[in-house]
């Protein structure tokens, strides 16, 4: 067993990664506090998010999964504002300070962190029921952030990658699935931040959301910011590999509307960039799937929505 710092020095405290002009830190863990310098000319940007053991992820989850969960899911609010990752900073509270579990945490967690280009420059280790904090902070050139409020009418509605993946792992975890390569729970626990998208969709798309709460929750979020409404196409919605299957048709339809967990990109586009946005992400990798289009007519049209329509903390909803 180790104490708290002990910890952080073994496992969380990362090596320095060059100098302040490369990495933007100037003084990282083991201080008070950390010193970063933004580049000039740039905003930053900053968000954080709690995850919560039997509320956001599984007991028993695997320790890997669950660094790279965290910092996956943090980074998607940076994604959804077209923001370069650069800095984060990590509290993590823990039942008891085994020392396995937290290098296969860091593991998973710094794996993420290094193919983002993100430093970890500080944090806190308590204890108590487990649950993991990111804060994590990127940079934009001034005035070129993607906001939810930009949506106009006409606009394009499109989506990055599939839907439904989250809410299928899920109930396939849920099912007994432990395989982590089994691409449904993979979707769950091991979920793809699209801050590449991002970066590529700043300047081309109006106005943009990360789906972590289900697509029609999180629409909803964009269509009040802009003042707009929506026509979805539900058979255009681009489905995860096997949600039909272990789901079935018309609940794998709902999972992509509802389920959340998806971390996806959420964008209103102009028709005429739809074709170079498409191509820019297609040579990522990532594929962007037009789902509809926005009206000036409030709400959302063209598909059912179901009674409980996303994730809300203390209003129930479906995760």
């Amino acid at each position: 067993m180790y104490g708290e710092f002990e910890l952080i020095q073994r496992w969380l405290a990362p090596a320095r990664r060059g100098s302040a002009d490369a990495s933007g830190v100037s003084l990282g863990v083991g201080d008070d506090a950390s010193l970063m310098q933004p580049t000039p000319g740039h905003e930053l940007v900053v968000s954080v998010d709690t995850s919560v053991e039997g509320q956001h992820f599984p007991p028993g989850a695997p320790a890997a999964a669950l660094g790279h969960r965290a910092v996956a899911v943090s980074l998607s609010d940076l994604a959804a504002m077209g923001a370069r990752p650069r800095w984060c900073l990590m509290a993590l509270t823990l039942p008891d300070a085994n020392d396995d579990w937290v290098a296969e945490f860091a593991r998973g967690f710094h794996a993420v962190c290094d193919s983002a280009g993100m430093v970890l420059v500080g944090g806190d280790v308590t204890r108590g029921q487990r649950a993991i904090s990111v804060t994590v902070m990127g940079e934009v050139p001034t005035g070129q952030a993607l906001r939810r409020d930009g949506a106009k009418a006409g606009d394009v509605l499109a989506v990055t990658g599939a839907l439904g993946g989250g809410a299928g792992g899920l109930a396939a975890w849920q099912g007994g699935a432990r395989d982590m390569e089994q691409p449904l729970l993979k979707r769950y626990l091991l979920p793809e931040a699209r801050w590449q998208a991002g970066e590529v969709l700043r300047g081309l798309a109006n106005a943009a959301i990360d789906v972590s709460d289900g697509l029609l929750a999180d629409l909803d979020h964009v269509l009040n910011a802009s003042g707009v409404g929506a026509v979805l196409d539900s058979a255009s919605l681009p489905l995860a590999d096997g949600l039909a299957a272990e789901l079935g048709q018309d609940a794998a339809i709902e999972a992509a509307l509802c389920g959340g967990d998806d971390y996806e990109l959420l964008v209103s586009l102009p028709p005429s960039r739809v074709a170079q946005a498409k191509a820019e992400l297609l040579a990522l990798g990532i594929e962007l799937t037009p789902i509809g289009h926005l009206t000036e007519t409030p709400g959302i049209q063209g598909v059912k929505i179901p009674s409980r329509a996303g994730w809300q903390h203390f209003h129930g909803g479906t995760s």
